[in-house]
């Protein structure tokens, strides 16, 4: 009886995973010409499988979210489908989750921020550590100042108790005269080390600026996305400490890409301006505005009760729906500007997380069922009515 070959097992096992047919699975044959026994795997019987396979999952990506093959969508799908872009696979999952569509005009918009927050974080970590050597500096210089400034007064006091010495000979005035010429090295040296602390200061000015533009919209002036996150963890870590209530809020301008292809970006930008000066007066040192993306506003309230939380905003949506816009560029009106919003109580939910999930899903069932209104999370919307 012939002995089977032990290392068959593994190579068919091999070939299995790989996607690579058996000759005795009817597959296509595996057998060298030249040799009765199966034949050694080469490189290309490894990585076509798994490019085919590759291929596939990105080519279901494409398909399952009726996407058109062009270079932006398959690098996009290639990302997700490798995970190469951890924080983009995750958005597309909670928007599918919601039932919500995977646009490309989306998924530029969401690349872009995520892109947009990467090199945020990168900017801040070297901020941080640029401000951290700057304030070392500073401290070490601040003691060479002050230990030079009293050595060289030690020194001068020695110069001066050696030429009172009337008979000092030689010696004596050899060494009054080192010690002088000490005296006016150091005060050069303590000369440099204020100029160097001159400098310093000018610098951990320009880094506080340029901190400040990091965090800051260019548009409309308030705190950005980076800088909301950075607020929300400050502001959940005070209510906790504090056993205040904490809620959270989205805003979003109601049919904003109409008011861009009718009057064009640059009357966009004036509304979106005009909307975050109405949302900017509600702010205070407990109640914080940031423009989230796009036409999207971020708010937290500390030490307001939802329902309170909704009053506030409530008066800001009314305000800005009341108000009758003109792009002054053409004298055409905007017609009536208003935004939806959506509430939510951050302590009800586990993470911060959910309750930046359950804020979106109000104000996306405020836009649902008519616009033009602020919804708390798990309220139940009003009959359906296009408010705007």
């Amino acid at each position: 009886m012939t002995q089977e070959d032990p290392s068959r097992g593994s190579r068919s096992r091999l070939r299995k995973w790989l996607g690579i047919k058996d000759e005795e699975r009817g597959g296509e044959a595996e057998l060298d010409a030249s040799s009765d026994g199966p034949r050694d795997l080469t490189a290309r019987d490894i990585w076509l499988p798994a490019k085919r396979r590759m291929l596939n999952r990105v080519s279901e990506f494409l398909i399952d979210h009726d996407l058109e093959v062009m270079p932006r969508t398959l690098g996009i799908a290639y990302d997700c489908v490798t995970n190469a872009n951890p924080k983009l696979s995750q958005a597309i999952l909670e928007r599918s989750e919601l039932g919500l569509p995977i646009t490309l005009a989306w998924l530029e918009q969401t690349t872009r921020e995520h892109e947009g927050e990467s090199a945020a974080e990168q900017l801040n970590t070297l901020m941080s550590r640029l401000e951290e050597s700057l304030n070392e500096f500073a401290l070490t210089a601040g003691s060479a100042r002050s230990a030079t400034s009293e050595y060289g007064a030690a020194l001068q006091q020695h110069v001066d108790d050696l030429e009172q010495v009337s008979k000092a000979g030689v010696v004596i005035t050899e060494l009054a005269t080192l010690a002088r010429a000490m005296v006016s090295r150091t005060r050069e040296i303590e000369q440099e080390l204020n100029a160097s602390h001159t400098r310093v200061e000018s610098l951990q000015q320009n880094l506080e600026e340029a901190r400040r533009v990091a965090d800051e919209d260019h548009l409309t002036g308030l705190p950005n996305r980076r800088a909301f996150e950075l607020l929300f963890d400050k502001e959940l870590a005070l209510a906790q400490a504090s056993g205040e209530s904490l809620s959270v809020a989205f805003v979003d301008i109601d049919h904003f890409k109409r008011v861009n292809d009718t009057h064009g970006h640059a009357a966009g930008d004036r509304v979106l301006k005009v909307v975050a000066e109405t949302l900017d007066r509600i702010s205070d040192s407990r109640c914080h505005v940031a423009r989230h993306g796009g036409e999207e506003f971020a708010v937290l309230f500390r030490a307001l009760t939802p329902e309170k939380a909704y009053k506030r905003l409530d008066a800001a949506r009314e305000e800005i729906s009341e108000r009758r816009l003109v792009n002054r560029a053409t004298d055409m009106p905007f017609g009536r500007v208003t935004f939806s919003g959506g509430i939510a109580d951050v302590f009800a939910y586990p993470g911060k997380s959910e309750a930046l999930r359950a804020a979106d899903e109000a104000l996306y069932a405020a836009k649902e069922s008519g616009r033009n209104r602020i919804l708390l999370a798990g309220q139940e919307p009003p009959p359906m009515q296009d408010a705007a």
